[in-house]
């Protein structure tokens, strides 16, 4: 029997239509190729499924040959979390750095310079912006990912982003709805806690949100996290107060609602990756993302809970019907869209302005600028390597990946003649230095990582001549970040060697 024919109501299509799964590999396995024959709804692509420009051209003619109206879903937020760059860091400015520029216009055309490479990739839907307020200097899975701390900021840069991503056909998704910046926990690993009242959140978290819907976009991602003063029981991926009574109801969201990956733990740590769909269904989502490297059986279990479900009378058979015409809906819409955009450019799109106006976004504390006159073209760089942010995975960052990318540059070179040593929570140990010998220590979210403040920590005490710089999101202190860059893609790295290569100039 073929996917999706034993389907027990409506047409046989209508469970699979709400699937959005991810794969393992670079091209398109034979399983997944007869469930996209089947009606599937789409596939979602991660960096495991890229290895070059061709190949991903190849990859997603692949899936709409196999079904035109397939959902082809990436997360490339442009910044720290990219897929499309994954092997080499983005040459894009993140939303953090966006919203301290707090120009409009360039927003706006960053993140059409975005929708075009997703064009030239084939990719439908991007699962991009992030429009959560990032209130927690804390917060370990947000940070840079938000344009700022301030509501009113990422409410202006949210809708611009939209504006500009979906003039080049590609839709946007506003997450993590209802938001997940006031959180100190990862749904990836656990389930959040939120503990703000419905007048807090719309005084706040739901503000980018219906900027976002107000200037049209598409597609609106949820949250896995608990908000226990508005629904004590269920998470905003499986709350129907949530998705039905304030998005659809207070907000006119009239778009597709995606869930966040249901292989997360916030979502189907306790239900399982069925028992997660159904009740994610039932809540009001329209398309679930299922995760990373799903399988064949994986699909026939949700499938198969799905039809108990309706059978059962804990699903109504209309919410998956109304679920699977949403879907439908906006791949016809992004068809059109498609279209009225026209053709993707002939040149990659990238970043336009150089690397002055993202210097001028630095973070600088008193004094931190002479540090380069001191240090004369010759430090010692220490390298802070946690484990990297779950939903940005294993990227090149930083100098380090500028220096990768072009050695040849002054800059650049300048840079990579310099002796490195690592230091990550396997390997600790620090070498001797003179005293007041300079060193450059570069890492993320410095205050967060307790082997990364021990090691500051400890060269501060030898009484070194230190100066560290953080490319993630800083302390409200600033106690470890003597320059913040707020972002840590492969174009902040220029920007931050381009910065150091400047004694005299962007002074505090």
């Amino acid at each position: 029997m073929r996917p999706g024919k034993a389907a027990g109501f409506g047409r046989a299509s209508s469970v699979l239509t709400t699937l959005l799964p991810g794969f393992s590999g670079t091209t398109l396995p034979h399983w997944l190729g007869e469930r996209l024959r089947a009606g599937l709804g789409g596939v979602c692509l991660y960096a495991q499924n890229i290895e070059s420009s061709w190949q991903l051209n190849d990859l997603t003619e692949a899936i709409m040959a196999e079904n035109p109206h397939a959902i082809i879903a990436i997360d490339e937020e442009g910044g720290d979390v990219t897929r499309l760059f994954a092997a080499t860091g983005a040459s894009f400015p993140g939303n953090a750095v966006l919203g301290r520029l707090d120009d409009l216009d360039t927003t706006r055309a960053t993140a059409a310079a975005i929708g075009w490479s997703l064009r030239q990739a084939g990719c439908t839907v991007d699962f991009a912006p992030c429009v959560d307020v990032n209130s927690r200097s804390d917060n370990p899975i947000i940070g840079v990912r938000s344009f700022g701390s301030d509501a009113e900021r990422v409410v202006r840069h949210g809708a611009a982003w939209v504006t500009g991503l979906q003039s080049t056909g590609v839709a946007a998704s506003a997450k993590h709805f209802p938001g997940h910046g006031d959180t100190t926990q990862d749904s990836h690993v656990s389930l959040p806690v939120v503990n703000r009242s419905l007048d807090d959140l719309r005084s706040r978290e739901l503000l980018p949100f219906a900027a976002a819907i107000e200037a049209g976009c598409r597609v609106v991602m949820t949250s896995h996290v608990l908000v226990p003063q508005v629904d004590r029981n269920n998470p905003a991926t499986m709350s129907r107060v949530f998705l039905h009574d304030l998005l659809r109801a207070e907000l006119g969201f009239s778009g597709v609602v995606v869930s966040d990956a249901l292989d997360m733990a916030g979502a189907s740590g306790s239900l399982g990756m069925a028992g997660a769909a159904v009740v994610a269904l039932a809540a009001g989502c329209d398309l679930l993302c299922l995760g990373t490297e799903n399988t064949d059986i994986q699909i026939a279990e949700i499938e198969r809970a799905v039809r108990n479900a309706v059978v059962e009378g804990t699903l109504g058979s209309n919410r998956v019907e109304e679920a699977m015409s949403r879907v439908r809906r906006l791949a016809e819409d992004l068809q059109a869209a498609r279209a009225a955009a026209g053709h993707p450019p002939g040149f990659v799109p990238g970043w336009r302005k150089g690397e002055t106006e993202l210097i001028r976004t630095f973070s600088v504390q008193p004094g931190a600028a002479d540090w380069r006159e001191r240090a004369v073209g010759r430090y010692l760089v220490v390298r802070l390597e946690a484990d990297p942010n779950i939903a940005a995975g294993v990227t090149p960052w930083g100098p380090f990946a500028a220096v990768a990318a072009d050695q040849t540059a002054p800059h650049q070179s300048a840079f990579a003649a310099q002796p490195v040593c690592l230091i990550s929570p396997e390997r600790s140990a620090l070498p001797l230095l003179q005293h007041s010998q300079p060193v450059l220590v570069v890492g993320r979210d410095i205050h967060r990582l307790r082997f990364a403040r021990e090691a500051v920590d400890q060269l501060r005490s030898q009484q070194a001549d230190v100066l560290v710089v953080d490319m993630g999101w800083p302390s409200d202190d600033r106690r470890y970040a003597d320059v913040a860059t707020f972002g840590g893609s492969r174009l902040m790295g220029r920007a931050l060697l381009k910065w150091l290569a400047a004694p005299g100039e962007f002074a505090d």
